[in-house]
């Protein structure tokens, strides 16, 4: 008997825990200028470190590409290439990136 009523309270317990928690009152609303906010820092953030990122590829790209053709000069032509299409597939993320920015917000 006694544990039928340590069931029947706690079921009553998580019963009466769980109308507060489904309702919504007035301040529905107010919720959504902070899920606004948020998503433009979210915004912000994550196109700063996708431009951030970017640039250190760039960079590492450049540097190589000097050191290949400084090591091999007549294969210049084929490293300046192949950098040149590098540098396009990076930057064009880094532009999908602000695609994707400018259409969450």
């Amino acid at each position: 008997m006694k544990n039928l009523k340590v069931v029947f309270f706690s079921v009553l317990a998580l019963a009466l825990m769980a109308i507060p928690a489904m309702a919504q009152g007035a301040g529905a609303q107010d919720n959504e200028s902070t899920v606004n906010a948020y998503k433009a820092l979210a915004a912000g953030l994550g196109f700063g470190l996708a431009a951030g990122l970017g640039a250190i590829g760039q960079s590492r790209i450049g540097a190589s590409a000097v050191e290949g053709a400084a090591r091999n000069p007549g294969a210049a032509g084929t490293v300046q290439t192949m950098m040149i299409i590098g540098l396009a597939l990076i930057e064009s993320l880094v532009l999908l990136a602000l695609v994707i920015v400018f259409a969450k917000l």
